[in-house]
């Protein structure tokens, strides 16, 4: 398993009034998406997400978005490991994922782009 980097989850309230912010700061454009009801905007390291409150309460247990080369690959190291899979290995806009909980308490989704 490869961890190739990591991108920063951010709940706001309203999208589009951050995006040209974070746009700035990363100096990228925004990919946008919808999964679940809630819109994505993802630019650089930050994956910005906004919608109904009941879903960003969800979204707000996971640290971080892990990118890794190999979905499986990493289901199976951290089984092995002694971390749960909540959900997954599942295909999303991003990429295959899977939410998984580690031993300490952390939620962690990792991400692969073989969409």
């Amino acid at each position: 398993m490869e961890i190739l980097g990591a991108t920063l989850r951010v709940c706001v309230d309203d999208l589009e009034t951050a995006i040209p912010f974070y746009e700035r700061l990363a100096g990228g454009r925004a990919q946008r998406f919808e999964r679940g009801g809630v819109q994505v905007a993802a630019i650089g390291c930050f994956l910005l997400m906004s919608g109904p409150p009941a879903e960003l309460e969800v979204l707000r247990k996971v640290a971080a978005t892990i990118a890794v080369t190999d979905v499986d690959e990493t289901h199976k190291v951290l089984t092995e490991l002694g971390a749960h899979i909540v959900a997954g290995p599942i295909a999303s806009p991003a990429g295959r994922n899977l939410i998984a909980l580690h031993p300490d308490g952390s939620i962690y989704e990792y991400v692969d782009r073989h969409a």
